[in-house]
């Protein structure tokens, strides 16, 4: 089975979009990091809140 692109994620608070492509290095995520590899203790790195805050972008 193919995955396709990589899923994009929203925050439905503040409206940032995680790209597993870019991660989030600033809050220890490395590029290339799968949304649901993230650990649930990360937050949104723009307005703080959790994991369970995002759901996937239909961009």
């Amino acid at each position: 089975m193919t995955v396709s692109a990589a899923q994009l994620w929203l925050c439905e608070a503040c409206g940032f979009i995680y790209d597993p492509a870019e991660g989030d290095p600033d809050g220890g995520i490395p590029p290339g990091t799968a949304f649901e590899d993230i650990p649930d203790t990360w937050y949104c790195p723009v307005c703080g809140v959790t994991k369970s805050d995002f759901v996937p972008f239909e961009g």
